[in-house]
């Protein structure tokens, strides 16, 4: 559905209520008609920040990290400068050290190898699917979106999958770090400062690099397959060996965004299909057609709503001055909207091809995991849609409090199986 007109003056992408209320899209639309390069101003002392919202600058942004560092972080949070170095994960890197550290796993992660893990993959959809429908009524995040992509990771990381609750509550709390409904200690709260040396000032990232540093210590010098035992025994490329602090980031990366993106992926997948029930007939129809439909959802799903760059010297873009140091942001969810690119982007096309969306990036930071999202995503709605004979809203969707995932907490749904 297109949003409704926003006036430029009333554009706050900042303010975070905007996304508990889905209105941000509205923001979007006219950012990129009428101020493609726009300043946000911040409140809490933060400086401020560069909004980019068009497909086309948003990947030159992406693809410049001479010009448009990650180095200065990702996020709209300002990490103190003694603390940058100790909170620096893959994300926060450029040049040959990511490259390097993301070659850590990239093999693991590749189309080649996840093909082995696809009768497996069909099996944990399966177990998941046939739970949820026990009930004629469920919330669609807890039964089906968070419960299948956790247990893929827990099984990928070889951990309990008794464990899994906790793996949710802990990516909870890391991308909710601003949602009083998750997070034990908000970002921009002044209790938050005692935890400004921590990913997302949040107290759960200690408790991730705990556990993570009990898996490496009865896994190292070992020959599992499990993603731990391959991060803490290989050695990146460049000869560079990871330090204790670079495998508690990575292992939190993982922790987190291998479920977070996955998972709001699928709920919002599953309403854009409710939303457009001639589409769902359709997938549900022609599951040959499985992977072409799969980019559509995650151009419309658009589960990330940002990333932020960072100038690393004075810049014009479209008539603006960005100033070395200045934040710039990369709105892929606009990106994803932008109508020089899709024709009529706010409807959902399945058969839309081809298909250059930028749900994972368009640079070198390009989701690592994106083979495994999208197996993940087309095994899933594989193996649900033939059990629907019909699955409605039974209540109001609400939001995670946050202007960097686009998530959702509760999704109820009332189903009949087929």
């Amino acid at each position: 559905m297109q949003p409704k007109p926003v006036p430029l003056d009333a554009v706050d992408l900042a303010d975070l209520e905007v996304f508990v209320r889905n209105e941000a899209w509205g923001m979007f639309d006219t950012l990129r008609r009428e101020a493609p390069v726009h300043w946000n101003p911040e409140s809490g002392g933060n400086r401020g920040f560069w909004s980019i919202t068009r497909f086309q600058d948003i990947e030159e942004v992406d693809k410049n990290a001479e010009l448009f560092t990650s180095e200065r972080f990702v996020n709209l949070e300002e990490p103190p400068e003694q603390y940058m170095d100790l909170r620096r994960s893959m994300l926060e890197t450029d040049g040959p050290r990511h490259r390097a550290l993301r070659k850590l796993l990239m093999r693991d992660f590749s189309p080649a190898t996840l093909r082995r893990y696809e009768d497996f993959l069909r099996g944990l959809a399966q177990v998941t699917v046939d739970t949820a429908l026990q009930d004629d009524e469920f919330d669609f995040v807890d039964a089906v979106a968070a419960d299948y992509p956790i247990a893929v990771l827990a099984r990928l990381l070889d951990v309990p999958q008794e464990f899994t609750p906790q793996l949710i509550s802990w990516g909870n709390e890391i991308v909710g770090a601003t949602d009083p409904d998750y997070a034990r200690v908000l970002l921009d709260s002044p209790e938050a400062e005692q935890y400004a040396h921590l990913p997302f000032r949040s107290p759960a990232s200690v408790e991730i690099f705990e556990y993570g540093r009990r898996l490496a210590a009865a896994r190292r010098g070992g020959d599992g397959e499990d993603l731990v035992s391959k991060l803490i025994n290989r050695v990146p490329e460049d000869g560079i060996p990871l330090s204790p602090t670079d495998f508690d980031n990575y292992f939190l990366l993982l922790v987190v965004a291998g479920n977070e993106t996955t998972r709001q992926a699928i709920s919002h997948s599953m309403k854009a299909l409710m939303d457009h029930p001639d589409q769902l007939a359709y997938l549900r129809d022609n599951p040959d057609t499985s992977q072409v439909a799969i980019e559509e959802l995650l151009r419309y799903a658009s589960p990330v709503y940002h990333f932020r760059r960072t100038a690393t010297r004075d810049v014009e873009l479209h008539g603006q001055q960005i100033k070395a140091g200045d934040k710039v942001v990369v709105w892929f969810a606009s990106g994803n909207r932008d109508e020089s690119v899709y024709q009529d982007p706010y409807r959902l096309d399945l058969t839309r091809w081809p298909n250059d969306h930028m749900t994972f990036g368009k640079g070198a930071h390009s989701c690592l995991g994106s083979h495994l999202a999208r197996l993940e995503i087309r095994i899933m709605f594989e193996t649900l849609l033939p059990r629907l004979a019909s699955i409605e809203q039974a209540g109001d969707i609400v939001r995670v409090r946050s202007n960097f995932v686009n998530g959702i907490k509760r999704f109820p749904v009332r189903v009949k199986t087929a």
